[in-house]
């Protein structure tokens, strides 16, 4: 028999350690280091049944492959719809809806299968309560509440649902695992069987996985390489509206988004997120403007913020949301050589509305735009949009996907866009019914404000 050894690892880095430490050597994190059975060797007997490899060419697949609801944005973060056979981890901060959100999944998805609902934190009547408010009542739908992995594997062969709900997998545990749990073992040893139940019989899995303080994935980061897809649920928990944005998908592209927005009676798709982030513009903006970014597959346009004002103390405030403060930070320092202009004696105030944060690079002149219509008290109008990423000489790079770009601010009835002059080559045959304004660096950009 295999001899057991305990070890300790972290659950932030995966340090290994094999006495418990209250601080992780690696990272630094306090509190982070979990026991772990360790199995020193595996020996497998002749009795085993070989599991026989495939020819691609012989591997066919279903023209139902994926599971589609009413949702479509959702279906679209998904890459299509619910792939069979896949295991998707959301995450969010507590209180955020990501039960209510999946109960009305389970909703769309037992109008034509039968789907459980496991929930290891909550009873059954305070389901059943939810349920009733969010007008969720299909007759294929089942709630089990339970957190022993075997009784849970067993309901599920029982059964035999279309598709699972975990809620959550932190409140899973296996008696085969001597640990607590919530505990890297517990959870990876849990995670390992679900996965392979979902593989071996066409079951899909949704799993709830809890988040730390800062907002990270908590437990094993081993988790979310397991899984086939991982979407984060964001937003305020005082905010009507949900984002919900795919960071990882085997079965589609990445870091798409849909938007929700949470309701007494349940949950509302916003149909189209780009009129949801400019709809209470007004027709002249100081400080305001609009910027096409690329989420994923597809164009959405955002509204970048920003007011500039004295400080009044001797350390200037630099306020920033969804922003990266260190590009920002490069960004003003590119603004204050080429404006002769010291923003280290002001207060900087940087919003994208909604709760988004934008991380392309190609929204660089946009605050730049924003900031110099902030301090010059220039109003900017509302069909004006702005596109390029700067370097630090001030140069103007080119952009890609510049054409879907330009033909999402068309559709939506923008009269103007100043972008790169790297991209007119592009665009120079192309008919379009917008003022392509042209720039070089951001020297150029100062000129045509003045």
């Amino acid at each position: 028999m295999a001899k057991l050894n305990n070890r300790y690892i972290c659950s932030e880095c995966g340090f290994t350690q094999t006495k418990w430490l209250g601080r992780c050597p690696n990272c630094s994190s306090w509190g982070t280091m979990d026991e772990e059975v360790k199995m020193d060797s595996i020996i497998l007997t002749k009795d085993e049944n070989l599991t026989k490899a495939s020819l691609l060419k012989d591997i066919e697949i279903e023209k139902e492959f994926r599971l589609q609801t009413s949702y479509k944005e959702f279906d679209r973060v998904l890459g299509g719809g619910l792939a069979k056979a896949s295991v998707v981890l959301i995450t969010g901060s507590p209180g955020i809806g990501k039960s209510t959100f999946l109960l009305s999944l389970l909703n769309e998805y037992s109008q034509k299968d039968t789907c459980l609902y496991i929930s290891g934190e909550e009873s059954k009547r305070q389901i059943k309560e939810r349920a009733t408010r969010i007008k969720v009542n299909s007759e294929n739908l089942f709630i089990l509440n339970e957190t022993r992995l075997e009784q849970i594997l067993a309901n599920i062969e029982e059964k035999k649902p279309e598709v699972v709900v975990i809620d959550s997998i932190q409140t899973i545990f296996s008696s085969n695992i001597a640990s607590l749990p919530a505990s890297v073992s517990q959870i990876r040893e849990c995670s390992l069987k679900l996965i392979e139940l979902a593989k071996q019989k066409d079951i899909c899995f949704f799993i709830v996985g809890h988040v730390t303080k800062d907002g990270k994935l908590a437990g094993p980061k081993l988790l979310e390489h397991m899984v086939d897809c991982v979407i984060s649920f964001e937003g305020d928990e005082n905010n009507y509206f949900r984002i919900v944005r795919s960071t990882k998908n085997r079965y589609g592209s990445t870091n798409e988004i849909s938007i929700f927005s949470m309701k007494e009676d349940g949950i509302e798709e916003v149909k189209n997120p780009s009129e949801f982030f400019i709809s209470t513009r007004s027709e002249k903006n100081v400080g305001s403007i609009i910027v096409p970014s690329i989420e994923g597959s597809r164009v959405i346009l955002f509204e970048i913020q920003t007011l500039v004002s004295k400080t009044s103390y001797g350390y200037p405030k630099r306020i920033i949301e969804g922003y990266d403060k260190n590009r920002i930070e490069i960004l003003l320092a590119i603004l204050s050589k080429f404006m002769k202009m010291d923003l280290n004696l002001s207060d900087i105030y940087v919003n994208i509305p909604g709760g988004v944060e934008i991380k392309e690079r190609s929204s660089d002149l946009a605050l730049i735009f924003s900031l110099i219509s902030s301090i010059k008290k220039i109003p900017i109008s509302a069909k004006i949009a702005v596109i390029g990423e700067i370097g630090l000489r001030g140069e103007l790079r080119a952009t890609p996907f510049i054409k879907k770009r330009v033909n999402e601010l068309v559709k939506l009835g923008f009269t103007g866009v100043y972008l790169p002059y790297a991209n007119k080559e592009e665009l120079e045959n192309e008919k379009l019914n917008i003022k392509l304004n042209y720039i070089n660096n951001i020297e150029e950009l100062v000129e045509r404000i003045n």
